[in-house]
């Protein structure tokens, strides 16, 4: 019997990531978590993204990845090849890998429901929009969507600093584009953020990840 076909849509999904290797992701969880505790939780994160990203309609789905693929991929699933240099260039490099309207994602918000993405992903979502923009509370970005991917659009932006998402979507309105925006999210950075996201998705698997690796030990 063949697996029942994934919903349609649009738009293509992209979630950048790292491959969840213990030193490599995550080392903000370090302390109070080991490196191997924080890979763990990255790849709970990345498990929870990717099962969300696949029930959602989407003319194409795809990982693009520092790294090599591993259990945590679910079938339906494509693998770009993550680009170098800074995290301006190698978004704007996955925007290059692809064509037509786009909306790209991180792994650090396995909160996200299709709720969240629903305005970006809808039949309608790119009638009189040239962009979707999702913003984090550490002031930087969880979602960015282009109905035409331009990656001069994000070379040069400033990353992980307190202005980067005022400055990527400043870039966008002085590009001329009509930005919407998506609903203000947490990313996963510190242990505080790491409790408040599990909280706010009690039922993913990073949240019952987080609980193992926080339990008291028995006495």
């Amino acid at each position: 019997m063949s697996a029942p076909a994934l919903p349609s849509g649009p738009t293509t999904l992209l979630v950048i990531a790292k491959e969840p290797l213990p030193g490599r992701v995550k080392t903000r969880l370090t302390p109070p978590f080991t490196p191997a505790q924080a890979a763990r939780l990255a790849e709970a994160a990345l498990a929870d993204t990717l099962r969300t990203v696949r029930s959602l309609p989407a003319r194409r789905r795809a990982v693009v990845l520092e790294g090599r693929p591993g259990p945590w991929l679910p079938p339906g699933i494509e693998v770009l090849p993550q680009g170098t240099g800074g995290l301006d260039e190698r978004l704007a490099a996955a925007f290059a890998a692809v064509t037509g309207p786009t909306l790209l994602i991180g792994m650090d918000t396995p909160q996200i429901t299709a709720a969240h993405l629903a305005g970006a992903l809808g039949p309608a979502a790119w009638d009189g929009c040239d962009a979707w923009f999702g913003p984090a509370d550490d002031g930087g970005f969880w979602a960015l969507g282009l109905a035409s991917p331009a990656p001069e659009l994000l070379r040069g932006v400033p990353m992980s600093v307190p202005e980067t998402g005022a400055v990527q979507r400043g870039r966008l309105v002085t590009a001329g584009l009509t930005v919407r925006d998506l609903p203000r999210l947490r990313d996963v950075d510190t242990a505080r953020d790491a409790e408040a996201v599990a909280a706010a998705a009690p039922h993913g698997r990073f949240a019952a990840t987080l609980a193992r690796l926080t339990r008291p030990p028995l006495r």
